[in-house]
């Protein structure tokens, strides 16, 4: 019964990583790609400070996308379990989150520059309002420009698992402790968190993977000023650098699953599935 799938997983999965793994051993020129054994690539890219430069940021994009979705998503997740009791509502209230899914990523980044310009409607409506004297530079093409564009797009990935970890809490737990004169915060943090670590856990694996191989955001949004993993490996494939795109590419997977794994040690996820 298995046999069908496990097929699928090898070809669409496993055959493609190992094609990956071999090519980031092959040499290559300005024209050509020449199969061979070599360990250049992985020498070249770990001994040049600009890759530990490019590292740093993205782990600095993708440490600050976390806290905030984080934050939004338990927040979010936390009125919708337990503030909204009608069924009904959670449902339309979990469609209004989606809205934004129902353009592509790109268009809803394109969005926020005109927005967030120096001639945008936040500069605007700031000066015209005396708060402000002068545009604020700092709004787009820059690294907070990056992470709000990520915490826009990613946020609903971190809501759903939590939202799902808090439907499974015996309401009965939190009763009990009200009955034995626990405030909300002592509530929260002895019930609520602790049951919801499985969903945050899921929720973070998804917001750190998918930022760390992003690049289309940090193309747009820094303007071309900052630099990321997945824009180092686009870069590369774009100048047909295969085999040094193929080392950066299992250089990242290794340090994304090197992460996940530090979450699967810390929280239990077998509970959540």
């Amino acid at each position: 019964m298995i046999t069908p799938m496990a097929l699928i997983f090898a070809i669409f999965l496993v055959v493609p990583l190992l094609t990956i793994v071999v090519v980031s051993f092959w040499d290559y020129d300005e024209y050509r790609i020449l199969p061979d054994f070599i360990f250049e690539n992985y020498s070249y890219l770990l001994g040049s400070s600009v890759t530990w430069q490019i590292y740093l940021n993205t782990f600095k994009y993708a440490a600050l996308t976390w806290a905030f979705t984080l934050g939004i998503g338990f927040t979010v997740a936390y009125f919708l379990a337990f503030y909204v009791r009608s069924l009904t509502w959670q449902i339309i209230l979990f469609m209004v989150c989606t809205i934004p899914f129902w353009t592509s990523n790109i268009i809803r980044m394109i969005s926020w520059i005109p927005f967030l310009g120096r001639n945008g409607l936040l500069n605007q409506a700031l000066m015209g309002t005396g708060i402000i004297h002068e545009p604020l530079e700092f709004l787009l093409f820059s690294d907070f420009a990056v992470v709000l564009a990520d915490v826009h797009l990613y946020t609903l990935f971190m809501v759903v698992p939590i939202f799902n970890s808090m439907m499974r809490i015996d309401r009965s737990l939190i009763e009990a402790a009200r009955d034995n004169g626990a405030s909300g915060w002592a509530t929260l943090r002895h019930i609520i968190v602790p049951l919801s670590k499985p969903g945050i856990a899921i929720g973070s694996i998804f917001v750190i993977t998918v930022v760390m191989g992003d690049f289309i955001t940090v193309r747009l949004m820094s303007g071309g000023q900052s630099a990321s993993v997945g824009l180092q490996i686009s870069n590369e494939i774009g100048m047909l650098q295969y085999p040094a795109a193929a080392a950066s590419a299992v250089v990242l997977l290794i340090t994304v699953l090197l992460i996940v794994t530090a979450l699967l040690r810390l929280v239990d996820i077998r509970k959540e599935l």
